[in-house]
């Protein structure tokens, strides 16, 4: 039965969503010509949105450049899951979810660290996450080896993600390749774990379940794309909702014209014509990306967004809460590159 804080919790997420960025904001900011200085684009920008918790935050910050606005979107974002983390009434359950959740910025930390370091390049890290909140990553950032990678991760209590990197060598790019899919598997295996110990935990190990199933399509589509064939079959991650880790391995040894008809699931069939055709048009790999977000999206609005009274509803909070952060990145992005928003009206994605 529900107690008291999932009725407060619930009411608080639900409030916060209200005042996100939604598809009438998106409509009248694609609206923006960008023809007008950039400054002043920005200004419309900053009208347009102030009546969302993002807008309030950017307003009282110093916003000159892309650099910044995107420095200031990601710690807004941090700045809201610190908000939850601090709450006393967050019930169990919905803690576990946000905390299981926060890693996947870890992660993506770790993966351009590595890449950082393969490449001689300097990092750009995700001021979210584990490593953020026990303020270790500007020490990652400057990590000189995955010796000192492994020896932050492990002091920060992310030891799973640490043994990943044991065998990882960074002059040898199927290693590379290796290694950020098994993070993935680790990151996707702990949420998994974690949703088989709360409240309506089987509903949301579907909902985990279907990301794993577009992560494994979209690893697919991009190894047919790349030509490595079956060499990506280590990468699949198996815990996936209507495409077993069998199917996704067979699917390695097609075509991507064929990859449709091999899958076999009617339910991800639109997808799959949808990344051929994109494909065809465009030839760019970033298609995949592109199509697998707009339809994770709906996937997960589909069985998240009418649940409340269960931890279900911090997983659509956190949903929505960084599809705010990717559009406002991508039309600041276009604001500040005097890109007619319009240009790039079909990568917003709004639920």
């Amino acid at each position: 039965m529900p107690s008291a804080k999932d009725a407060f919790m619930s009411a608080y997420l639900k409030g916060a969503e209200a005042r996100t960025l939604s598809g009438e904001h998106v409509d009248r900011l694609s609206r923006i010509s960008t023809v007008q200085d950039v400054i002043s684009s920005v200004r419309e920008v900053m009208d347009i949105i102030k009546d969302t918790d993002a807008g309030s935050y950017l307003a009282q910050a110093m916003v000159r450049s892309f650099d910044d606005s995107d420095r200031y979107l990601w710690l807004y974002f941090s700045g809201c899951l610190e908000r939850l983390q601090s709450l006393k009434l967050v019930p169990d359950g919905m803690r576990r979810v946000l905390e299981a959740y926060m890693v996947k910025y870890d992660v993506a930390n770790i993966k351009a660290r590595l890449q950082g370091m393969a490449t001689g390049r300097q990092a750009s890290l995700i001021p979210v996450g584990v490593m953020h909140s026990q303020e270790r990553l500007d020490e990652m950032a400057t990590a000189e080896g995955v010796g000192d990678v492994i020896r932050i991760l492990a002091e920060c209590r992310l030891g799973d993600y640490a043994d990943v990197l044991r065998d990882y060598s960074a002059d040898d790019a199927k290693s590379r390749f290796l290694t950020e899919a098994r993070l993935d598997g680790r990151y996707y295996h702990n949420l998994l774990k974690v949703s088989r110990r709360i409240p309506d935990g089987a509903l949301l190990a579907r909902v985990f379940s279907v990301i794993i199933d577009m992560t494994n399509l979209s690893l697919v589509a991009r190894a047919l794309i790349e030509g490595l064939g079956s060499e990506a079959g280590e990468s699949i991650i198996d815990g996936g909702y209507l495409i077993p880790e069998s199917l996704a391995r067979e699917l390695l040894g097609r075509k991507l014209a064929e990859l449709p008809e091999a899958l076999g699931v009617m339910q991800y069939r639109e997808i799959a014509d949808e990344l051929v055709t994109e494909y065809g048009k465009t030839k760019r790999v970033n298609v995949v990306e592109e199509v697998i977000d707009r339809h994770r999206y709906r996937l997960l609005k589909e069985v998240l967004s009418p649940r409340v009274l269960t931890p279900l509803v911090i997983a659509w909070y956190l949903t929505i809460k960084e599809l705010e952060v990717r559009n406002l990145r991508l039309v600041l992005k276009a604001v500040f590159d005097a890109v007619p928003v319009e240009e790039i009206r079909e990568y917003l994605i709004t639920v």
